[in-house]
């Protein structure tokens, strides 16, 4: 099903851009995490969001979460890999699997982990970023994940139950992927394993990752005041625009975001 909009994150940000897509009559779809594993989730205490004081993260989330759905927007868990505009209209991959849309708002936070030493060199050569879309090319052979979050271990479970012997490494500190002309062995924290492929599960790709050539400064995402990016149809909103790190600041940029992503679907639609 193609969309109008998709939003590449369900945090505050991401929901309020839904919401906002969605009181303009037009479709989104928002791709997240768990909400379990957003650090708003963790926040034992919010406390200077307008109006709610004395809430937790996980209340606040619920609640943000309960009205996009509310409005009619579809919600889906899984992790966005890439991204390719094909003339005026967006392809974004999804684990397996493909969506596309006129616009795209990019809520996804902040993407803290840095490459790995060999990650680059080895992508596609023995370094994945999805278990569940490479997994069957090494079936019965040993690999490694490398897991950042919850979630990723269902992919490590995934793998063991095509017969791949795994090796898990959880949260790792630092890790180096080696191998010649292709990724042999991953060494994590003084624990080195020999493998066929090396997953890495991250909560989230680096902007540059999703979407090659967009604008970024000191590692955050560039937009104007209408929150648009230098990529045409390509909003942002939330942490990863930069400081301050608010849920506030979070909900305003996600409602102006959602409200340019909505208007730039429908200019589009008219000109078809």
């Amino acid at each position: 099903m193609a969309y109008d909009v998709i939003v590449i994150g369900g945090g505050p940000a991401g929901l309020s851009a839904a919401v906002n897509v969605r009181a303009r009559g037009r479709s989104v779809l928002v791709v997240s995490n768990p909400m379990e594993e957003s650090p708003l989730w963790k926040a034992e205490l919010v406390d200077n969001y307008l109006g709610i004081p004395g809430v937790s993260g996980a209340e606040l989330l619920t609640a943000f979460r309960a009205h996009a759905e509310k409005a009619g927007a579809v919600l889906r868990e899984g992790r966005v890999l890439s991204a390719l505009a094909i003339g005026s209209e967006w392809y974004v991959s999804i684990g397996s699997d493909v969506e596309s849309a006129s616009a795209i708002v990019l809520a996804a936070g902040v993407a803290r982990a840095r490459k790995l030493p060999g990650e680059a060199e080895f992508l596609g050569k023995g370094v994945s970023y999805c278990a569940t879309c490479d997994g069957m090319l090494y079936r019965g052979r040993p690999v490694a994940v490398v897991g950042y979050s919850d979630s990723a271990k269902k992919e490590a479970e995934f793998l063991q139950s095509i017969g791949c012997t795994v090796t898990y490494f959880d949260r790792p500190r630092k890790c180096e992927i080696a191998g010649s002309d292709k990724a042999e062995r991953v060494t994590c924290d003084g624990q080195t394993a020999e493998v066929a492929c090396v997953f890495l599960l991250r909560p989230a790709l680096a902007p540059t990752d999703l979407f090659p050539g967009i604008a970024v400064e000191t590692g955050y995402v560039q937009v104007d005041r209408s929150m648009a990016t230098n990529l045409p149809g390509v909003f942002a909103a939330g942490d990863c625009t930069g400081l301050p790190l608010q849920v506030s600041n979070a909900v305003g940029q996600g409602l102006v975001a959602g409200q340019s992503a909505a208007k730039y679907a429908a200019d589009l639609a008219r000109k078809k």
